[in-house]
């Protein structure tokens, strides 16, 4: 069970990744994903709700995700 949590969890990371670039490049196309890392150094993203949320669901997800690692591991 854990690592079918684990495999959906790392589906749903790398799908809101590509999400959050593919807002992130609507907003500014010359972003690489290294500058998605530090959102707040662009006003452009920092200032965008719609970024925000996208970022703050990527965020969630891989908290869920060392969290059911860590309780994996301390059993």
């Amino acid at each position: 069970m854990e690592k079918e949590a684990d495999r959906v969890l790392a589906e749903l990371i790398a799908q809101q990744e590509r999400k959050l670039r593919a807002y992130a490049a609507r907003i500014d196309p010359r972003l690489t994903p290294d500058d998605l890392l530090q959102p707040h150094d662009f006003p452009a993203l920092g200032s965008d709700p719609g970024f925000n949320y996208e970022d703050g669901v990527l965020v969630g997800l891989r908290s869920a995700a060392a969290a059911l690692r860590a309780l994996a591991a301390a059993r």
